[in-house]
């Protein structure tokens, strides 16, 4: 699994107004909706019903929400830098602002926690972070993140 096969440049976005953990769900949905054509009223739900068994706060300022829905055939993401971090809940209590979502169906198994893996792997490098979070532009960021495991592969 490649992160081009998860991202598009549409489902790549920085948000200026996210306010709370949940106002972020709901750009993610929205964002999802747009980039993915998923409902986003159902997609805010799984997000948050994901997010009630634990926070999705990995730490070192990023989180990785995820949910299952029903609508899709394949895992697919969506990444947002936020202007200005939010509480997350995440596990070391630092505030977030790198965000991965993945959305896989229902019956991913094997799939979605291939995905979480690549995603986790490659925000777990903190000089990727930085660069992401030194480039507020969406065509950059997108870049940024397809690129890297094409250096990795290298």
């Amino acid at each position: 699994m490649k992160f081009v096969e998860l991202l598009k440049p549409a489902a790549v976005k920085v948000v200026h107004g996210a306010s709370s953990k949940k106002r972020l769900m709901h750009d993610l949905a929205d964002l999802a909706e747009q980039a993915h054509g998923l409902p986003a009223q159902a997609t805010v739900e799984a997000l948050l019903e994901r997010e009630s068994l634990g926070p999705t706060g990995v730490g070192h300022g990023v989180a990785l929400p995820h949910a299952r829905l029903p609508e899709l055939e394949q895992v697919v993401g969506v990444f947002v830098l936020l202007e200005k971090p939010i509480d997350f809940e995440a596990v070391d209590r630092k505030p977030v602002d790198v965000i991965f979502a993945l959305f896989a169906p229902e019956d991913a198994g094997v799939e979605h926690l291939k995905a979480l893996a690549l995603v986790s792997r490659t925000l777990r490098d903190a000089s990727l972070c930085e660069k992401l979070r030194a480039n507020p532009d969406v065509g950059t960021l997108f870049t940024i993140l397809t690129e890297t495991e094409a250096v990795q592969a290298a």
